[in-house]
C-alpha cells in the first residue's frame, strides 16, 4: 500500500528536515483539501502524524484530525504524542484506523502490549524511528541506548505485525531510503511487516522497494516537491 503523508503542526501541513522542528516547510495551510486531493487521485490510505503532539505527548492538532478523518474515505494511521490508553481509545473512537505507537513502545512496553491485546496488530502499528541502529525517541528529540532490532523482537513477541521503519538521518532529506537498513531488520524479525518511511525520492524509489520485498511505502516530501505525483502513486498503487 502507498501512504502519503500528512504532518501537521498548527492545523497546517508542513515537512521538517530530519526531524527538526526548525526546518519546517509549509506544504499546504489546509490539510483537509490536501486529504481530499489524495483521495480524489484514487488513494485510500493516508498516513498522518501530530507532529506538536510528539513533542507535547498531547494531541495538540485533534479538530484538524477530527475534520480529516471525517473528509477522507479510506484507511487513516495516526501517530504523534499517543502516549496513554485514553487518548488511544479516543482516537480510535474518532475512527481512526490504525493508531501508529512510536516512544512509548519503548518507555512504556506495558501500555503498548495493552493495546495489543485488546485492539490487535492489524490496529495497532509500532513506530520505529533512529539513526544508527539505535531508537529515537520523544518527537526525535532523544537518542536511547536500545537497538531497532532488539525493540522490533520484543513488540512482535507482544503480538506486534507493523513497523513503520524511519532512518531518521534518511527523512525529508531526498537521499533515497536505507534499504539496507529494512532488509537488515527484515532478516533479523522474518515475520514483521516493515513499512518503509523517510528518504524516497521518486517513483523508482518506491518500485525498488516494493520489488524488495517492502510494499508498504510512506511518501512526504517527494509529493511535495514533484519528485513523483499522486497521479503515478495511483498506478502503482492499481
Amino acid at each position: 500500500m502507498i501512504f502519503p503523508a500528512i504532518d501537521l503542526r498548527a492545523g497546517q501541513s508542513v515537512r521538517l528536515y530530519q526531524g527538526d522542528f526548525k526546518q519546517a516547510t509549509l506544504i499546504n495551510p489546509d490539510p483537509v483539501a490536501q486529504a481530499q486531493q489524495i483521495n480524489a487521485a484514487g488513494l485510500t490510505h493516508l498516513h498522518m502524524v501530530d507532529l506538536d503532539g510528539a513533542k507535547s505527548g498531547q494531541p495538540e492538532n485533534y479538530a484538524t484530525i477530527a475534520a480529516i478523518r471525517k473528509a477522507f474515505k479510506g484507511t487513516i494511521e495516526l501517530g504523534g504524542g499517543i502516549r496513554t490508553y485514553e487518548l488511544a481509545t479516543c482516537y480510535l473512537k474518532l475512527g481512526i484506523d490504525r493508531l501508529i505507537i512510536g516512544s512509548v513502545a519503548l518507555t512504556d512496553p506495558e501500555l503498548v502490549k495493552r493495546l495489543l491485546a485488546e485492539f490487535g496488530g492489524e490496529r495497532i502499528v509500532i513506530g520505529i524511528d533512529g539513526t544508527d541502529d539505535y531508537v529515537a525517541i520523544k518527537g526525535w528529540l532523544e537518542q536511547s541506548q536500545t537497538k531497532m532490532s532488539t525493540l522490533m523482537k520484543a513488540m512482535t513477541a507482544s503480538g506486534a505485525r507493523h513497523f513503520i521503519v524511519t532512518d531518521v538521518a534518511r527523512d525529508g532529506t531526498m537521499q533515497g531510503p536505507n534499504l539496507g537498513l529494512y532488509e537488515e531488520l527484515q532478516a533479523q524479525v522474518p515475520t514483521a511487516n516493515l513499512i518503509a518511511s523517510g528518504g524516497i525520492r521518486d517513483l523508482t524509489d518506491v518500485q525498488v522497494l516494493q520489488a524488495s520485498g517492502f510494499k508498504d511505502v510512506i511518501i512526504g516530501k517527494a509529493l511535495a516537491q514533484g519528485g513523483v505525483t499522486l497521479a503515478a502513486l495511483a498506478e502503482v498503487e492499481a
